[in-house]
């Protein structure tokens, strides 16, 4: 089985794989820090919880945008699972052509988000990752990946809002009713789900007027993604899974060269 793994800023999502077909998909936070053998451990709990053996597991792929985590998250794999990872970074076959100005400052996540969209839907493809950041990254039909957007993502806008204005409480990210709020709550849930749907029907507009790629098909993730996918119709598919099955694309390219 290959277990693939995503480390982001907030949350550190786990899918595993058995072929093509994923089997569990489980998370664990990022921010709090834990020594090799807390991750080894907790990985290997998290797949028994999902009645998986851990010792079927003979594979790994991580991509990471946390860098001072991965010291003892790939120590916690080699212990473990008894396998060194393949980790996403600048160099690996991934079946797109990373053209940004500075390919090693992109973020893993976005290669891997743009991998999974062009395998499955082809070009010109905008990929939509409503995360920490929000991001917009476009590919092209030759599998060219050089343009993007980085945003606040929505959650990270709401956490600025409640905690710089003294009178804002914090609460839950959801669309209410109606934009014609008459309270504070609802006020700042209007605020912060139709502005980002706003933002978002901008920014893609925008990339595919410039880039001239007008018929681009747009695919979204991310875990907030749904709300905002639900309620434009800029977004043509809304993919949770798309993350996990880039990486498990990725693998299939380099698992020959390991």
């Amino acid at each position: 089985m290959l277990l693939a793994i995503d480390i982001g800023n907030t949350n550190i999502t786990l899918g595993v794989f058995r072929e093509k077909e994923l089997l569990g998909k489980f998370r664990m936070t990022t921010k709090q820090p834990r020594t090799s053998d807390e991750y080894g451990i907790s990985l290997r709990e998290l797949l028994r919880n999902q009645d998986m053996d851990p010792g079927e597991v003979d594979a790994v792929i991580i991509a990471s945008v946390v860098s001072d985590i991965m010291h003892s998250f790939g120590s916690a794999i080699i212990k473990y699972f008894g396998c060194k990872p393949i980790v996403v970074s600048a160099g690996i076959k991934t079946g797109i052509r990373v053209a940004t100005e500075n390919p090693r400052q992109t973020g893993p996540d976005r290669i891997v988000d743009a991998v999974a969209a062009y395998k499955l839907y082809g070009g010109p493809v905008i990929v939509v990752d409503f995360g920490t950041a929000t991001t917009y990254d476009l590919v092209e039909p030759d599998g060219t990946f050089g343009i993007g957007v980085i945003a606040p993502g929505i959650r990270t806008a709401a956490r600025a809002l409640w905690g710089g204005a003294a009178m804002l409480p914090e609460i839950e990210i959801r669309k209410p009713d109606t934009v014609l709020a008459r309270e504070t709550i609802s006020s700042m849930q209007a605020g912060l789900v139709y502005g980002h749907i706003g933002q978002t029907e901008y920014i893609i507009k925008k990339l595919k007027n410039e880039s001239g790629y007008n018929d681009a098909k747009v695919v979204a993730t991310g875990g907030l993604g749904t709300i905002i996918a639900d309620e434009t119709d800029s977004i043509d598919f809304y993919d949770p899974n798309l993350t996990l099955k880039g990486l498990q694309f990725i693998y299939e390219k380099n698992k020959k060269l390991r």
